[in-house]
């Protein structure tokens, strides 16, 4: 998929089971494994992880000058544990390179990544639940668009219907995966470099689990 382009519209039918029925949420089970996958690709994690924290120290001086062109590189960074989570789930092995493949679906990315913050933002102003209902429902979205080559709008959509399907146990999810990064910004904030890459992980599995992997390249 090249870098600019806006994606594909997918059959839904493809999501006709995940859509029409509910699932086991299995929290512990992701996080573990998560953990297991970072502690066993350790070094390429973690110079990843310092890679962002530099990136975003930088975008932290120059905000102001470009505020979407800083929040579309980010959005492309992140997705790079999806990409390595996804090639080690499907067994084949990482290279540091790769953690940079979120920029071949730099555009929609970043649309989602927009319309992501404007949807929850506008939601969480006029009334909190509608906001908090949206974070939680767009939880697949990065996933979608790098497993599916999928344009931002449906793979936000197609997100928020699978997960409304159990959305509580979603929302416990969440709750765990933001509570291990407050612990690791507490642990002086050099705690991250381990919770953000298995946080990023087990939300990975946690799609791979649900969804399935329908590609074998990302």
């Amino acid at each position: 998929m090249a870098a600019f382009d806006f994606g594909e519209k997918v059959d839904p039918e493809l999501f006709a089971k995940q859509l029409h029925s509910t699932c086991s949420v299995n929290v512990q089970s992701y996080v573990l494994q998560g953990w297991e996958m970072f502690r066993e690709n350790i070094g390429e994690f973690t110079g990843f992880t310092l890679i962002i924290f530099a990136v975003s120290a930088v975008c932290s001086v120059f905000y102001s000058v470009s505020p979407l062109v800083f929040s579309a590189i980010g959005a492309a960074l992140y997705a790079g544990y999806s990409i390595a989570a996804f090639r080690l789930l499907s067994g084949q092995p990482i290279q540091f390179n790769d953690f940079f493949r979120g920029f071949n679906y730099f555009l929609p990315l970043f649309l989602a990544s927009l319309a992501t913050s404007i949807a929850v933002g506008i939601g969480l102003v006029l009334l909190l639940v509608p906001g908090l209902y949206l974070a939680i429902g767009y939880m697949f979205t990065t996933f979608l668009v790098i497993d599916y080559r999928m344009e931002f709008w449906q793979a936000m959509e197609t997100s928020r219907k699978i997960i409304t399907r159990n959305w509580f146990a979603f929302f416990g999810f969440a709750l765990v995966l933001l509570a291990l990064n407050v612990l690791g910004a507490l642990a002086l904030g050099v705690g991250l470099l381990v919770t953000i890459p298995v946080t990023s992980c087990a939300a990975a599995i946690a799609y791979k689990e649900i969804v399935g992997l329908y590609s074998s390249e990302w």
